[in-house]
């Protein structure tokens, strides 16, 4: 066991120093080659005011003049034990992990990703609850009542769920359950902290929740329910009832502990993509996450806020990856052979 997660531990090292790689080629090497010089890319961050002598002593600080592959492996290095910046009488300090500095603030990025990660945090834990619990009850219901009119309404939600984009879906609450029936009005207003005011910050994260998970919910209900019918039908379900075990029993000690693999491994996934951002929710109702960030750090074209924000993203991604095939080789001795 522990030789099969050292393994996966310096998997996941080296799928995020690759990564790294590609997304700061593209966001500093491409540029180059599409004809953008150090000193145009210095220049973004002194403003348009700036005499040519300041751009210099900006490039020069942030090394924007060697070669890319020093550049990269001065991010990587950055990245895990921060970075002096020097240029004559200005001198700064970016505490790792140094993530760069932004075009627009003129501060190191990580401060700004860290204050927004907790709210990308709450969003993500609130709608993930709902949308597993829901998902995966509205799935079983659905696929023991096969053919009958819960199944059939069940199923026409999942579809709609599966179809509405996540704009409209807020778009309708904003406008339906807000502004109509002024339920949770809070919602898309200022934001609260929860230590700050727990029944304002849950009003403003309900709908955002509900949202959120009504996408995945729907999604999580059609597998729950092409899985539960097709481990129904399995020779060991057949088993177990020939024995007398009650019909709750199988369900849930047997027919849903097979139809929850599948579950697991979209979960963990689904969770770490969104950690990185749920850049339409988050926008819609105007939640200061890492999504948020990613749309006016792009609108501003901060190449480095967004460079941090995809990072970050990379990063929970791989860790989820890497808990789910913990989580498969605990629950599998099988895996940890085959890892």
């Amino acid at each position: 066991m522990v030789a099969f997660i050292i393994r996966r531990l310096f998997a996941a090292v080296l799928l995020v120093l690759v990564i790294a790689f590609v997304t700061y080629a593209i966001f500093f090497l491409v540029p180059q080659v599409a004809g953008l010089t150090p000193y145009d890319l210095a220049a973004r961050y002194v403003g348009k005011t700036a005499n040519p002598a300041t751009i210099h002593a900006r490039m020069v600080k942030l090394h924007l003049n060697q070669p890319f592959i020093v550049q990269y492996f001065d991010f990587i290095r950055d990245l895990v034990f921060g970075a002096h910046y020097d240029a004559g009488a200005e001198q700064s300090y970016c505490p790792p992990p140094c993530f760069g500095y932004s075009f627009v603030y003129q501060t190191p990025v990580w401060p700004q990703l860290a204050s927004r990660i907790p709210v990308t945090l709450e969003l993500a834990a609130g709608a993930s609850v709902l949308w597993l619990v829901g998902g995966v009850t509205i799935g079983v219901i659905s696929a023991l009542r096969r053919g009958r009119p819960v199944d059939r309404v069940s199923m026409g939600i999942a579809l709609a769920g599966v179809s509405l984009p996540v704009f409209f879906t807020a778009i309708l609450s904003q406008s339906q359950i807000r502004d109509r029936f002024q339920i949770f009005t809070g919602a898309g207003g200022q934001w609260v902290p929860m230590h700050t005011d727990p029944m304002q910050w849950l009003s403003n994260m309900i709908l955002p929740w509900l949202t959120l998970a009504f996408l995945q919910a729907a999604l999580y209900a059609r597998l729950t329910r092409a899985g539960m019918l097709e481990t129904m039908g399995e020779d060991y379900i057949r088993t177990a009832r020939a024995k007398g075990l009650p019909e709750r029993t199988v369900i849930a000690r047997h027919a849903l502990r097979a139809t929850m693999v599948p579950i697991i491994t979209i979960f963990g996934l689904d969770l770490g993509t969104l950690l990185g951002g749920a850049v339409l929710t988050e926008t819609a109702w105007t939640l200061p996450g890492l999504g948020q960030y990613a749309i006016l750090s792009i609108g501003d074209n901060d190449l480095p806020a967004v460079l941090g924000v995809v990072m970050v993203g990379a990063i929970f991604i791989v860790v989820a990856n890497l808990v789910v095939d913990v989580l498969y080789a605990v629950a599998d001795p099988r895996v940890r052979l085959a890892g």
